[in-house]
């Protein structure tokens, strides 16, 4: 072996090659196709075996990369900024992704057609009471950003009981933030079809929903990850992207609190 060739001379990390973009995509494909079958009434047995090769290539791929990371040769201070700025740019992008819902609601209540009556909410439309379950919502939200960044300061600490308690009470908050807007959804007056105000709210909640979802997932992840000893006050890149994740999950909850809820209402 010539190590001279194979010696590492700089700072960045090659990875290796992996199956789990190839499986992942294959996942995704099966997953959407299984959608769409659902909505014609085609059975969800296609949607169920597209999830599962989605979190069959969940835990394999999160296993490699934890695998990865114990070696300290690999995170080095310029790979762990590219991991940082990596996250930024995909929650820039998350963003944008919101901007568009937004924009989508606001075209509509700032200028209602005359085909809905020239008023916002639309005629027939009984939109819900902001200060009921939303409200809750946004309290339970604004807690779990507060027992998260307890968690981080516990880590940074290198107090490991606090950050099992901080990251355990938020995803218990965000499991109680989903099953209070399902209630919310199950009670609601009107349908996703039956007019531009319903498709925009439920658009709008229903994706934020699915991030709240997603990003409990990365908290429990984070948690088992915690639970044994992976996390270090100096090295904890994959606990700051989850954090990261959820606050941006808050933020743009508030802006939905405000403009949807109050003030879309008309309350």
């Amino acid at each position: 072996m010539n190590t001279l060739t194979d010696k590492k001379n700089h700072p960045f990390h090659l990875v290796d090659p992996s199956p789990w973009p190839f499986v992942g995509s294959i996942g995704g494909l099966v997953t959407a196709i299984g959608f769409v079958l659902l909505m014609h009434h085609h059975g969800f047995y296609v949607l169920l075996m597209g999830l599962a090769i989605v979190l069959f290539t969940m835990v394999g791929w999160w296993r490699d990369v934890i695998l990865e990371s114990e070696d300290t040769e690999i995170y080095t201070p310029p790979v762990q900024f590219g991991l940082r700025t990596g996250m930024a740019l995909f929650i820039t992008s998350e963003v944008m992704f919101f901007v568009a819902f937004f924009w989508a609601f606001f075209n509509a209540s700032l200028f209602p057609p005359e085909s809905i009556g020239g008023v916002w909410p639309p005629k027939g439309i009984h939109p819900l009471n902001p200060f009921d379950y939303p409200y809750f919502n946004t309290l339970i939200l604004l807690l779990s950003a507060t027992s998260l960044t307890w968690a981080h300061h516990a880590l940074l600490a290198g107090h490991s009981k606090d950050v099992l308690k901080g990251i355990g009470a938020t995803v218990f908050l965000g499991l109680l933030f989903t099953s209070i807007q399902a209630y919310e959804y199950a009670h609601a007056t009107f349908g996703f079809k039956e007019g531009i105000y319903p498709s925009t709210f439920y658009m709008a909640t229903g994706f934020h929903g699915a991030h709240v979802i997603i990003g409990t997932l990365f908290l429990i992840v984070c948690w088992f990850l915690a639970r044994f000893g992976q996390f270090t006050p100096d090295r904890h890149i994959g606990f700051e992207a989850a954090a990261w994740y959820w606050h941006f999950v808050d933020v743009v909850w508030l802006f939905l609190f405000v403009s949807i809820y109050w003030w879309g209402s008309g309350f």
